[in-house]
């Protein structure tokens, strides 16, 4: 069978037609696109469709990409009725085909990216956001490498008494959990049933889960990523972990929590990208050359992510309960500080192998999408090396004292939109068509966020005004 239609993803028939020779038990695929917050819409379908998706694409409605937190349309963005909520096609992302572990009948999944009915890439789609971003830095020979860290709180289905959330008892043996036992392995060993499936999961999708720590948080856990050299991988591998543990604890009757501040009196969840730049010989741009003295791109994309992570923050704390998060000694950073070996800065290079130099960026909650947080931090590295910013000088000791002069950052979520909505940055970094959309979503979800009445409210006000 041939192509009718040449894919513009660069997906081939024939990738399709071994995977199904090659698991001739799978019945039906998850077919998954990913929105300005990171939500995987879609749908699922067939075996027997599989191979005509490869061959020819599929049409969905442009609104798909105009959807709020509730999957709610958001006419601001101007993908619905402006353009007549018109069909697109969507095209599957090449590697991405895979096996879904536990499923029952047995069921695969792949990601697909969304184009214009001609081939154009439809650049309200976060995917092609980072694309161009990584495309733009390729024409300058240069090529960002990374890796995200996976924070997340395992939780009991129900409530207690008071409504309030409580951690999940270890599925082993149904010990309660209700301590902070950061670094703990035997707080570990209570939960290998269900981390022995995250494995086995991410294995089947071709990705590298690697260290699992028992975090600061009762029932919160971490997942180290292996590194990339494809910053678009990266993101794909947090994606695709994110709905592989999700699933997991589901069927292990726990529920997977990727709030950003799930409890008010423990840190949160962050979702740490570390990243380095290489060139086209492969050789690390951040690596120094002699002991003792940093290398000029490494002080320079120090440079240009500090400059631009104040106007940036709505890409990396897009929701209300993502600026819970930053609170003084939390392990979220509340400046643009940066520092050597230091958790309390918001740009952290970490100890290690001079060859293997990173910058680790810690703003971002794992609430946010991974593809608008890579392409945001690469388009502020650019910034910074070909303006040749100077970063200015590390922080040491205490970061959280450094940020009581740091007014660069916004306080809240309602500021955040302001300065993000305003940025041409972040029209630059997004591209104009995803920082649009993103922004009116933003918008809406916050005007939904204020007509709503909490229940503080009634708490502090019912009697007493």
């Amino acid at each position: 069978m041939t192509n009718s239609t040449a894919s513009p993803s660069g997906a081939t028939i024939a990738e399709a037609e071994a995977f199904l020779q090659a698991h001739p038990e799978i019945e039906a695929f998850d077919i998954v696109l990913h929105d300005s917050n990171g939500i995987g819409r879609g749908k699922i379908i067939r075996r027997h469709e599989l191979l005509a998706f490869y061959q020819s694409g599929r049409h969905l409605p442009i609104s798909i990409l105009g959807l709020d937190i509730c999957g709610e349309d958001v006419h601001e963005t101007g993908l619905i009725w402006d353009q007549g909520d018109g069909d697109l096609r969507a095209w599957p992302v090449p590697g991405t085909l895979s096996a879904l572990h536990g499923t029952m009948p047995p069921r695969g999944e792949v990601l697909m990216s969304l184009y214009t009915l001609k081939g154009a890439p439809m650049t309200s789609d976060p995917r092609h956001a980072l694309q161009a971003q990584v495309d733009a830095m390729a024409a300058e020979g240069l090529f960002p490498a990374g890796a995200f860290e996976l924070e997340f709180f395992l939780l009991a289905n129900d409530r207690d008494g008071d409504g309030r959330l409580r951690p999940a008892a270890d599925v082993l043996d149904g010990r309660p959990n209700y301590r902070t036992e950061v670094y703990s392995v035997d707080q570990l060993h209570g939960m290998l049933p269900l981390m022995s499936d995250i494995y086995a999961g991410a294995e089947k999708a071709g990705i590298k889960a690697e260290t699992m720590i028992s975090e600061y948080a009762p029932g919160q856990y971490e997942l180290t990523l292996h590194y990339r050299k494809n910053v678009m991988q990266a993101a794909d591998d947090l994606m695709r972990l994110k709905r592989i543990v999700r699933a997991q604890a589901r069927s292990h009757g726990v529920t997977a929590c990727f709030m950003a501040k799930p409890f008010e009196d423990h840190a949160g969840s962050g979702m740490h990208f570390h990243v380095s730049l290489q060139d086209s010989q492969g050789r690390n741009l951040f690596a120094e050359e002699t002991d003792g003295t940093w290398s000029p791109a490494i002080l320079q994309a120090l440079g240009g992510m500090r400059a631009t992570m104040g106007e940036s923050m709505l890409v990396f704390a897009p929701h209300a309960n993502s600026w819970r998060r930053f609170a003084n000694r939390s392990y979220a950073p509340v400046s643009t500080s940066w520092g050597v070996n230091n958790r309390s800065v918001a740009l952290r290079i970490p100890e290690g192998d001079k060859a293997a130099r990173r910058i680790e960026h810690r703003p971002a909650g794992v609430d946010a999408n991974p593809y608008l947080v890579a392409a945001t931090v690469l388009a502020g590295l650019r910034h910074g090396l070909e303006a040749r910013l100077d970063p200015g000088p590390q922080t040491t000791g205490n970061g959280y004292d450094a940020a009581r002069e740091d007014d660069s950052i916004p306080r809240d979520w309602g500021a955040a939109i302001v300065a993000a909505r305003d940025s041409a940055f972040l029209q630059s970094a997004l591209g104009k068509d995803m920082h649009r959309t993103f922004v009116a979503v933003k918008a809406a979800e916050y005007a939904r966020v204020a007509r709503t009445i909490p229940d503080v409210d009634y708490d502090l006000y019912l009697h007493r005004v």
